[in-house]
Protein backbone atom coordinates (compact mmCIF):
# COMPACT_ATOMS: atom_id res chain seq x y z
CA UNK A 1 0.00 0.00 0.00
CA UNK A 2 1.22 3.25 -1.19
CA UNK A 3 1.65 6.40 1.20
CA UNK A 4 0.00 9.32 -0.01
CA UNK A 5 1.95 12.95 -0.65
CA UNK A 6 0.40 16.05 0.15
CA UNK A 7 0.84 18.93 -2.42
CA UNK A 8 2.57 20.98 0.32
CA UNK A 9 5.00 19.88 3.30
CA UNK A 10 4.35 19.92 6.82
CA UNK A 11 6.23 22.05 8.69
CA UNK A 12 6.32 22.76 12.45
CA UNK A 13 5.25 25.92 13.99
CA UNK A 14 7.01 27.26 16.69
CA UNK A 15 6.79 30.66 18.73
CA UNK A 16 9.67 32.39 20.14
CA UNK A 17 11.53 33.91 16.81
CA UNK A 18 13.34 36.79 18.04
CA UNK A 19 15.53 37.80 15.24
CA UNK A 20 12.91 37.61 12.32
CA UNK A 21 11.35 40.99 11.63
CA UNK A 22 7.80 40.59 9.46
CA UNK A 23 7.77 43.27 6.93
CA UNK A 24 11.26 43.77 6.42
CA UNK A 25 10.22 45.38 3.19
CA UNK A 26 8.49 48.39 5.09
CA UNK A 27 12.54 49.95 5.76
CA UNK A 28 11.88 51.23 1.85
CA UNK A 29 9.36 53.50 3.30
CA UNK A 30 11.07 54.35 6.12
CA UNK A 31 14.09 55.19 4.14
CA UNK A 32 11.76 57.47 1.66
CA UNK A 33 10.24 59.32 4.95
CA UNK A 34 13.61 59.92 5.73
CA UNK A 35 14.88 61.10 2.70
CA UNK A 36 11.93 63.73 1.90
CA UNK A 37 12.11 64.89 5.31
CA UNK A 38 8.57 64.41 5.54
CA UNK A 39 8.91 63.77 9.22
CA UNK A 40 10.65 66.40 10.36
CA UNK A 41 8.10 68.61 8.48
CA UNK A 42 5.26 66.99 9.68
CA UNK A 43 6.79 67.05 13.58
CA UNK A 44 7.23 70.68 12.85
CA UNK A 45 3.48 71.16 11.62
CA UNK A 46 1.95 69.62 14.55
CA UNK A 47 4.36 70.91 17.41
CA UNK A 48 1.24 72.98 18.68
CA UNK A 49 -0.71 69.58 19.39
CA UNK A 50 1.95 68.43 21.16
CA UNK A 51 1.48 68.72 24.88
CA UNK A 52 4.19 69.08 27.75
CA UNK A 53 5.93 65.93 28.79
CA UNK A 54 4.25 63.73 26.15
CA UNK A 55 6.25 60.26 25.34
CA UNK A 56 5.42 59.95 21.71
CA UNK A 57 4.95 62.81 19.02
CA UNK A 58 2.03 64.04 16.99
CA UNK A 59 3.92 63.43 13.83
CA UNK A 60 5.59 60.55 14.18
CA UNK A 61 2.17 59.02 15.33
CA UNK A 62 0.39 60.18 12.34
CA UNK A 63 3.36 58.82 9.63
CA UNK A 64 3.32 55.46 11.97
CA UNK A 65 -0.57 54.94 11.11
CA UNK A 66 0.36 56.09 7.61
CA UNK A 67 3.01 53.63 7.09
CA UNK A 68 0.25 51.27 8.08
CA UNK A 69 -2.24 51.99 5.46
CA UNK A 70 0.98 51.85 2.86
CA UNK A 71 1.69 48.59 4.14
CA UNK A 72 -2.01 47.36 3.98
CA UNK A 73 -3.84 48.47 6.85
CA UNK A 74 -7.51 50.07 6.80
CA UNK A 75 -7.73 50.87 9.97
CA UNK A 76 -6.10 53.15 13.31
CA UNK A 77 -5.66 49.68 15.15
CA UNK A 78 -3.48 48.23 12.05
CA UNK A 79 -0.94 50.31 13.57
CA UNK A 80 -0.31 47.41 15.65
CA UNK A 81 1.78 45.51 12.98
CA UNK A 82 4.04 48.64 13.53
CA UNK A 83 4.14 48.63 17.12
CA UNK A 84 5.65 44.36 16.76
CA UNK A 85 8.38 45.69 14.81
CA UNK A 86 10.65 48.50 16.84
CA UNK A 87 14.21 47.46 15.31
CA UNK A 88 12.46 48.69 12.05
CA UNK A 89 9.50 51.36 12.57
CA UNK A 90 11.24 52.25 16.06
CA UNK A 91 8.84 52.80 19.34
CA UNK A 92 5.26 53.03 18.25
CA UNK A 93 2.22 55.02 20.37
CA UNK A 94 -0.47 52.51 21.78
CA UNK A 95 -4.06 52.40 19.96
CA UNK A 96 -5.65 54.56 22.78
CA UNK A 97 -2.64 57.47 22.13
CA UNK A 98 -3.33 57.00 18.42
CA UNK A 99 -7.19 57.37 18.95
CA UNK A 100 -6.47 60.24 21.46
CA UNK A 101 -4.69 62.01 18.77
CA UNK A 102 -6.85 61.67 15.59
CA UNK A 103 -9.80 62.93 17.93
CA UNK A 104 -7.46 66.27 18.69
CA UNK A 105 -6.47 66.89 15.27
CA UNK A 106 -10.30 66.68 14.35
CA UNK A 107 -11.46 69.26 16.87
CA UNK A 108 -9.12 71.72 15.27
CA UNK A 109 -11.25 72.27 12.68
CA UNK A 110 -9.27 72.94 9.73
CA UNK A 111 -5.73 74.29 11.09
CA UNK A 112 -4.39 70.51 11.82
CA UNK A 113 -5.10 69.96 7.70
CA UNK A 114 -3.46 73.28 7.11
CA UNK A 115 -0.40 71.65 9.13
CA UNK A 116 -0.30 68.42 7.10
CA UNK A 117 -0.69 70.04 4.46
CA UNK A 118 1.71 72.18 4.47
CA UNK A 119 4.54 69.74 5.43
CA UNK A 120 3.27 67.43 2.70
CA UNK A 121 3.67 70.22 0.11
CA UNK A 122 7.25 71.07 1.62
CA UNK A 123 8.24 67.57 1.27
CA UNK A 124 6.95 66.84 -2.41
CA UNK A 125 8.76 70.06 -3.47
CA UNK A 126 11.82 68.04 -1.89
CA UNK A 127 11.09 64.79 -3.61
CA UNK A 128 10.45 66.45 -7.35
CA UNK A 129 13.88 68.04 -6.92
CA UNK A 130 15.72 64.67 -5.71
CA UNK A 131 13.49 63.01 -8.83
CA UNK A 132 14.93 65.42 -11.57
CA UNK A 133 13.98 64.32 -14.80
CA UNK A 134 11.94 61.00 -13.02
CA UNK A 135 9.54 63.98 -11.42
CA UNK A 136 6.12 64.41 -12.55
CA UNK A 137 7.37 68.21 -13.42
CA UNK A 138 10.34 66.66 -15.73
CA UNK A 139 9.27 67.98 -18.90
CA UNK A 140 8.62 71.83 -17.56
CA UNK A 141 4.66 71.27 -16.79
CA UNK A 142 2.31 69.43 -14.64
CA UNK A 143 -1.04 67.55 -14.60
CA UNK A 144 -3.85 67.07 -12.36
CA UNK A 145 -6.96 64.49 -12.61
CA UNK A 146 -9.92 65.47 -10.54
CA UNK A 147 -12.35 62.62 -10.37
CA UNK A 148 -15.07 61.28 -7.71
CA UNK A 149 -14.54 58.30 -5.66
CA UNK A 150 -17.95 56.56 -4.03
CA UNK A 151 -16.71 54.98 -0.52
CA UNK A 152 -19.29 52.66 0.89
CA UNK A 153 -20.51 53.15 4.24
CA UNK A 154 -21.64 50.09 6.08
CA UNK A 155 -23.29 52.07 8.99
CA UNK A 156 -24.62 55.06 10.20
CA UNK A 157 -21.59 57.33 9.35
CA UNK A 158 -21.71 61.10 9.54
CA UNK A 159 -22.57 62.53 6.46
CA UNK A 160 -23.14 59.58 4.67
CA UNK A 161 -26.24 59.46 2.10
CA UNK A 162 -27.54 57.82 -1.03
CA UNK A 163 -25.51 57.74 -4.12
CA UNK A 164 -26.14 58.20 -7.36
CA UNK A 165 -25.01 54.59 -8.01
CA UNK A 166 -27.76 53.99 -5.42
CA UNK A 167 -25.29 52.97 -2.85
CA UNK A 168 -24.78 54.36 0.84
CA UNK A 169 -21.68 56.28 1.35
CA UNK A 170 -19.90 59.14 1.11
CA UNK A 171 -18.72 61.11 -2.49
CA UNK A 172 -15.00 62.53 -1.79
CA UNK A 173 -13.69 64.87 -4.93
CA UNK A 174 -9.94 64.02 -5.43
CA UNK A 175 -7.00 65.14 -7.38
CA UNK A 176 -4.07 63.23 -8.55
CA UNK A 177 -0.46 64.59 -10.11
CA UNK A 178 -0.05 62.15 -13.19
CA UNK A 179 3.39 60.55 -13.44
CA UNK A 180 2.78 59.78 -17.35
CA UNK A 181 3.43 56.50 -19.09
CA UNK A 182 6.38 55.56 -16.69
CA UNK A 183 4.81 56.00 -13.42
CA UNK A 184 1.77 56.07 -11.34
CA UNK A 185 0.61 59.04 -9.79
CA UNK A 186 0.43 61.04 -6.27
CA UNK A 187 -2.86 62.71 -4.26
CA UNK A 188 -2.79 66.42 -4.14
CA UNK A 189 -6.26 66.93 -3.28
CA UNK A 190 -9.04 65.20 -1.15
CA UNK A 191 -12.66 66.80 -0.58
CA UNK A 192 -14.53 64.97 1.94
CA UNK A 193 -18.39 65.12 0.55
CA UNK A 194 -22.02 63.80 1.55
CA UNK A 195 -22.72 60.98 -0.61
CA UNK A 196 -25.77 62.99 -2.18
CA UNK A 197 -23.32 65.50 -3.53
CA UNK A 198 -23.22 66.69 -7.17
CA UNK A 199 -21.32 65.84 -9.87
CA UNK A 200 -20.77 68.89 -11.60
CA UNK A 201 -20.95 71.33 -8.36
CA UNK A 202 -18.81 74.18 -9.65
CA UNK A 203 -17.85 75.36 -5.98
CA UNK A 204 -16.60 72.03 -5.38
CA UNK A 205 -14.28 71.60 -7.94
CA UNK A 206 -12.48 74.96 -7.57
CA UNK A 207 -11.91 74.67 -4.00
CA UNK A 208 -10.23 70.75 -5.01
CA UNK A 209 -7.98 72.66 -7.42
CA UNK A 210 -7.52 75.28 -5.21
CA UNK A 211 -6.00 72.56 -2.40
CA UNK A 212 -4.49 70.40 -5.57
CA UNK A 213 -2.25 73.86 -6.72
CA UNK A 214 -1.22 74.54 -3.38
CA UNK A 215 0.52 70.93 -3.03
CA UNK A 216 2.65 71.73 -6.20
CA UNK A 217 5.55 74.01 -6.16
CA UNK A 218 4.89 78.05 -6.30
CA UNK A 219 5.80 78.01 -10.41
CA UNK A 220 3.18 75.02 -10.73
CA UNK A 221 0.50 77.38 -9.02
CA UNK A 222 -0.82 79.21 -11.98
CA UNK A 223 0.05 79.71 -15.34
CA UNK A 224 0.05 77.31 -18.72
CA UNK A 225 2.05 75.00 -17.66
CA UNK A 226 -0.43 73.46 -15.22
CA UNK A 227 -2.69 71.37 -16.52
CA UNK A 228 -6.26 70.52 -15.28
CA UNK A 229 -7.84 67.54 -16.54
CA UNK A 230 -11.70 66.61 -15.06
CA UNK A 231 -14.58 64.68 -16.99
CA UNK A 232 -17.76 66.07 -17.88
CA UNK A 233 -18.45 67.05 -13.94
CA UNK A 234 -15.74 69.64 -14.37
CA UNK A 235 -17.58 70.82 -17.73
CA UNK A 236 -19.66 73.80 -15.94
CA UNK A 237 -19.74 77.35 -16.87
CA UNK A 238 -18.27 78.80 -13.20
CA UNK A 239 -15.48 76.27 -13.11
CA UNK A 240 -14.16 76.96 -16.60
CA UNK A 241 -14.18 80.26 -16.04
CA UNK A 242 -12.25 80.55 -12.75
CA UNK A 243 -9.49 77.87 -14.79
CA UNK A 244 -9.45 80.93 -17.30
CA UNK A 245 -9.26 83.99 -15.11
CA UNK A 246 -7.19 86.49 -15.54
CA UNK A 247 -3.94 86.17 -13.50
CA UNK A 248 -4.34 82.85 -13.02
CA UNK A 249 -4.48 81.12 -16.59
CA UNK A 250 -4.43 77.48 -16.21
CA UNK A 251 -4.34 75.13 -18.74
CA UNK A 252 -7.33 72.75 -18.77
CA UNK A 253 -8.95 69.93 -20.85
CA UNK A 254 -12.45 69.37 -19.75
CA UNK A 255 -14.72 67.06 -20.54
CA UNK A 256 -18.32 68.24 -21.94
CA UNK A 257 -21.93 66.83 -21.74
CA UNK A 258 -22.97 66.35 -25.06
CA UNK A 259 -26.04 68.94 -25.48
CA UNK A 260 -28.80 69.22 -27.82
CA UNK A 261 -26.95 72.23 -29.25
CA UNK A 262 -23.13 70.23 -29.76
CA UNK A 263 -25.30 67.50 -31.66
CA UNK A 264 -26.89 69.51 -33.82
CA UNK A 265 -23.47 71.41 -34.78
CA UNK A 266 -21.56 67.27 -35.01
CA UNK A 267 -24.60 66.32 -37.10
CA UNK A 268 -23.56 69.66 -39.62
CA UNK A 269 -19.61 69.09 -39.35
CA UNK A 270 -18.73 68.02 -43.27
CA UNK A 271 -16.79 65.52 -44.07
CA UNK A 272 -13.53 67.02 -45.10
CA UNK A 273 -13.68 68.46 -41.13
CA UNK A 274 -12.95 65.39 -39.26
CA UNK A 275 -9.47 63.95 -38.24
CA UNK A 276 -8.24 60.53 -37.82
CA UNK A 277 -7.73 60.36 -33.89
CA UNK A 278 -4.38 58.47 -32.45
CA UNK A 279 -2.92 56.54 -30.25
CA UNK A 280 0.08 57.47 -28.01
CA UNK A 281 2.45 55.94 -30.32
CA UNK A 282 1.33 57.85 -33.15
CA UNK A 283 -0.42 55.38 -35.38
CA UNK A 284 -3.91 56.07 -36.30
CA UNK A 285 -7.12 54.57 -33.88
CA UNK A 286 -9.04 52.61 -36.36
CA UNK A 287 -12.78 53.84 -36.01
CA UNK A 288 -12.08 57.11 -34.19
CA UNK A 289 -12.68 60.89 -35.61
CA UNK A 290 -12.27 64.44 -33.90
CA UNK A 291 -13.40 67.70 -35.27
CA UNK A 292 -13.56 71.20 -33.49
CA UNK A 293 -16.43 72.83 -33.22
CA UNK A 294 -17.05 76.51 -33.76
CA UNK A 295 -19.92 79.09 -33.78
CA UNK A 296 -22.73 80.29 -31.41
CA UNK A 297 -21.87 76.62 -29.21
CA UNK A 298 -19.21 78.32 -27.96
CA UNK A 299 -21.67 81.80 -26.72
CA UNK A 300 -20.85 82.62 -22.98
CA UNK A 301 -17.84 80.67 -22.69
CA UNK A 302 -14.22 82.22 -22.35
CA UNK A 303 -13.31 83.41 -25.51
CA UNK A 304 -10.26 81.42 -26.02
CA UNK A 305 -12.14 77.99 -25.31
CA UNK A 306 -12.09 75.12 -28.08
CA UNK A 307 -14.32 72.32 -28.15
CA UNK A 308 -13.29 69.18 -29.99
CA UNK A 309 -15.89 65.94 -30.45
CA UNK A 310 -14.67 62.81 -31.16
CA UNK A 311 -16.93 60.16 -33.06
CA UNK A 312 -16.17 56.49 -32.36
CA UNK A 313 -17.11 53.26 -33.44
CA UNK A 314 -19.24 51.86 -30.58
CA UNK A 315 -18.01 48.71 -28.77
CA UNK A 316 -19.24 45.38 -29.56
CA UNK A 317 -22.55 45.85 -27.49
CA UNK A 318 -22.66 48.72 -26.49
CA UNK A 319 -25.79 50.75 -26.57
CA UNK A 320 -25.97 53.62 -28.19
CA UNK A 321 -27.38 57.40 -26.55
CA UNK A 322 -29.65 59.71 -27.89
CA UNK A 323 -27.21 61.95 -28.35
CA UNK A 324 -24.76 59.78 -30.51
CA UNK A 325 -25.05 59.96 -34.34
CA UNK A 326 -24.75 58.14 -37.14
CA UNK A 327 -24.16 54.60 -35.12
CA UNK A 328 -21.31 56.48 -33.78
CA UNK A 329 -20.28 57.50 -30.23
CA UNK A 330 -20.32 61.12 -29.52
CA UNK A 331 -17.40 62.38 -26.32
CA UNK A 332 -16.66 66.09 -26.08
CA UNK A 333 -14.14 68.30 -24.57
CA UNK A 334 -13.08 71.86 -24.05
CA UNK A 335 -9.63 72.96 -23.57
CA UNK A 336 -7.65 76.67 -23.69
CA UNK A 337 -4.17 75.02 -25.59
CA UNK A 338 -4.03 76.40 -28.77
CA UNK A 339 -0.57 75.40 -30.42
CA UNK A 340 -1.40 71.56 -30.77
CA UNK A 341 -3.17 69.60 -33.71
CA UNK A 342 -6.99 68.40 -32.46
CA UNK A 343 -5.86 64.81 -32.73
CA UNK A 344 -3.13 65.56 -30.12
CA UNK A 345 -5.50 67.13 -27.58
CA UNK A 346 -7.51 64.78 -28.01
CA UNK A 347 -5.52 61.73 -27.12
CA UNK A 348 -4.17 64.19 -23.94
CA UNK A 349 -7.82 64.63 -22.66
CA UNK A 350 -7.89 60.95 -23.21
CA UNK A 351 -5.26 59.68 -21.16
CA UNK A 352 -6.97 60.96 -18.13
CA UNK A 353 -8.81 57.01 -17.95
CA UNK A 354 -5.45 57.18 -16.00
CA UNK A 355 -6.99 58.62 -12.84
CA UNK A 356 -9.18 55.11 -12.64
CA UNK A 357 -5.56 53.96 -11.58
CA UNK A 358 -5.06 56.22 -9.14
CA UNK A 359 -8.70 55.72 -7.58
CA UNK A 360 -8.00 51.78 -7.67
CA UNK A 361 -4.93 52.09 -5.87
CA UNK A 362 -6.49 54.70 -3.52
CA UNK A 363 -9.26 52.35 -2.50
CA UNK A 364 -6.59 49.84 -2.16
CA UNK A 365 -4.65 51.98 0.33
CA UNK A 366 -7.39 52.80 3.11
CA UNK A 367 -9.79 54.12 0.44
CA UNK A 368 -11.78 50.86 0.49
CA UNK A 369 -14.39 52.19 3.64
CA UNK A 370 -13.88 55.53 5.70
CA UNK A 371 -13.48 53.67 8.90
CA UNK A 372 -13.98 56.78 11.55
CA UNK A 373 -18.09 57.95 12.32
CA UNK A 374 -17.60 61.57 12.74
CA UNK A 375 -17.02 63.65 9.56
CA UNK A 376 -14.07 65.93 10.98
CA UNK A 377 -12.66 62.46 12.35
CA UNK A 378 -12.45 61.07 8.20
CA UNK A 379 -11.21 63.90 7.40
CA UNK A 380 -7.88 63.36 8.78
CA UNK A 381 -8.33 59.85 7.68
CA UNK A 382 -8.28 61.25 4.31
CA UNK A 383 -4.92 63.02 4.82
CA UNK A 384 -3.44 59.92 6.33
CA UNK A 385 -4.37 57.98 3.18
CA UNK A 386 -3.11 60.57 1.34
CA UNK A 387 0.61 60.38 3.13
CA UNK A 388 -0.06 56.73 2.47
CA UNK A 389 -0.67 57.35 -1.45
CA UNK A 390 2.10 59.75 -1.16
CA UNK A 391 5.35 57.18 0.18
CA UNK A 392 3.81 54.76 -2.47
CA UNK A 393 4.21 57.17 -5.55
CA UNK A 394 7.25 58.43 -4.13
CA UNK A 395 9.33 55.64 -3.18
CA UNK A 396 9.22 54.33 -7.02
CA UNK A 397 10.16 57.60 -8.61
CA UNK A 398 13.14 57.75 -5.99
CA UNK A 399 14.12 54.11 -5.96
CA UNK A 400 12.69 51.78 -8.28
CA UNK A 401 13.60 51.50 -11.88
CA UNK A 402 11.81 49.89 -15.11
CA UNK A 403 8.22 48.45 -14.76
CA UNK A 404 8.83 48.14 -11.07
CA UNK A 405 8.38 51.94 -11.13
CA UNK A 406 4.63 51.09 -12.52
CA UNK A 407 3.86 48.36 -10.15
CA UNK A 408 0.54 49.27 -7.68
CA UNK A 409 0.04 49.53 -4.13
CA UNK A 410 -1.06 45.74 -4.36
CA UNK A 411 1.61 44.09 -6.40
CA UNK A 412 4.92 46.35 -4.10
CA UNK A 413 3.20 44.89 -0.83
CA UNK A 414 3.16 40.92 -2.36
CA UNK A 415 6.63 41.42 -3.86
CA UNK A 416 8.50 44.35 -1.76
CA UNK A 417 6.94 44.92 1.83
CA UNK A 418 6.24 41.42 3.33
CA UNK A 419 9.92 40.29 2.72
CA UNK A 420 10.97 38.71 5.93
CA UNK A 421 14.41 39.25 7.12
CA UNK A 422 16.79 38.55 9.67
CA UNK A 423 18.05 41.26 12.20
CA UNK A 424 21.75 40.43 12.96
CA UNK A 425 23.48 42.36 16.18
CA UNK A 426 27.19 42.92 15.68
CA UNK A 427 28.95 45.05 17.92
CA UNK A 428 26.67 48.51 18.13
CA UNK A 429 25.21 47.88 14.51
CA UNK A 430 22.06 45.75 13.65
CA UNK A 431 21.84 44.86 9.63
CA UNK A 432 18.20 43.30 8.62
CA UNK A 433 19.47 40.34 6.26
CA UNK A 434 16.58 39.09 3.46
CA UNK A 435 15.80 35.74 2.13
CA UNK A 436 18.37 35.60 -0.27
CA UNK A 437 15.64 33.12 -2.22
CA UNK A 438 13.50 35.62 -2.64
CA UNK A 439 12.64 36.58 -6.13
CA UNK A 440 12.68 40.39 -5.38
CA UNK A 441 15.30 40.39 -3.26
CA UNK A 442 17.55 42.51 -5.77
CA UNK A 443 15.08 44.85 -6.00
CA UNK A 444 14.68 45.67 -2.27
CA UNK A 445 18.61 45.97 -2.32
CA UNK A 446 18.74 48.25 -5.41
CA UNK A 447 16.63 50.30 -4.29
CA UNK A 448 18.12 50.54 -0.62
CA UNK A 449 21.21 51.87 -2.37
CA UNK A 450 19.46 54.32 -4.65
CA UNK A 451 17.69 55.91 -1.60
CA UNK A 452 20.88 55.71 0.73
CA UNK A 453 22.70 57.98 -2.11
CA UNK A 454 20.47 60.76 -1.87
CA UNK A 455 21.39 63.42 0.28
CA UNK A 456 19.53 63.94 3.24
CA UNK A 457 17.44 67.08 4.41
CA UNK A 458 18.95 70.28 5.40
Amino acid sequence: MKKRIGSYPRVRIEGGGRTVVSQAGGVLLVETVRKAGLDTAISAALTPWRKARTVHDPGKILLDVALAVALGGDCLADVAMLRAEPAVFGPVASDPTVSRLVDTLAASGGKALAAIRSARAEARERVWRLADREAPDGGGSVTVDLDGVLVIAHSDKEDAAPTWKRTYGHHPLMGFVDHGPGGTGEPVAALLRPGNAGSNTASDHITATRQALAQLPKKYRRGRRTLIRTDSAGGTHDFVAWLAQRGRWLSYSVGMTVTDAIHQHVLKVPASAWTAAVETGGEIRDGAWVAELTGDVLDGWPNDMRLIVRKERPHPGAQLRLTDADGMRLTCFATNTVDRPIAELELRHRLRARAEDRIRAARATGLHNLPLHRTAQNRIWLEIVQIALDLLAWMPMLALTGKARCWEPRRLRLRLFTAAGQLVTTGRRQTLRLARHWPWTGHITAALDRLTQLPNPG
